[in-house]
């Protein structure tokens, strides 16, 4: 009986440790602001937010800032196109551009494609961010997103881009005031 009762715990104890029993991952807000407008280049972003409209476009129509800008909230350059992105050419377009950039997928931060004298391939020091924003405006902002446990998984990614349309709304109302 004592044997017995002595498997049955220590059953219970090593399946206690498989994860049962472990946290449930957290319920990640959704972005429930002002509709927003934004420009992806890459890959479509998976959002799931209802009140974000999402439209393609390339780089060649990147250079049409002023377009771009009175037409978007903020462009999302994804990570399929992040190489193409840190050419020395489009520098200058992201500094100049009135509109937050964000650069999904990137863990190098946002100076490699501000700066036209280095790439991302040769920028030094990873992080565990997976996102970054630019903003050169009245002040220069950026800002960095990570993942949840920085675990990638497609509701933490999501979670980010929520993240993301929150901050894209703070920008857009505060240089409207």
């Amino acid at each position: 009986m004592k044997k017995r009762f002595l498997c049955s715990v220590t059953i219970a104890l090593m399946l206690s440790g498989c994860g049962i029993g472990q946290p449930k991952e957290p319920d990640f807000p959704r972005y429930t602001g002002e509709p927003l407008n934004i420009a992806y280049i890459g890959k479509t972003p998976e959002v799931r937010e209802d009140n974000v409209r999402l439209e393609e476009i390339s780089f060649t129509e990147l250079k049409n800032r002023k377009r771009i800008a009175s037409t978007f909230d903020a462009v999302l350059i994804m990570p399929n196109k992040l190489l193409e992105a840190d050419q020395g050419q489009y520098a200058s377009l992201y500094r100049k551009m009135r509109i937050p950039m964000f650069f999904i997928g990137s863990n190098k931060g946002h100076v490699p494609f501000i700066a036209d004298w280095i790439s991302y391939k040769e920028a030094a020091g990873e992080t565990t961010d997976y996102a970054a924003g630019y903003l050169n405006g009245k002040t220069t902002l950026f800002w960095t997103y990570g993942l949840y446990n920085d675990v990638k998984t497609k509701g933490h990614i999501t979670a980010m881009y929520s993240n993301v349309f929150q901050t894209v709304e703070t920008v857009k109302y505060k240089t409207q005031q």
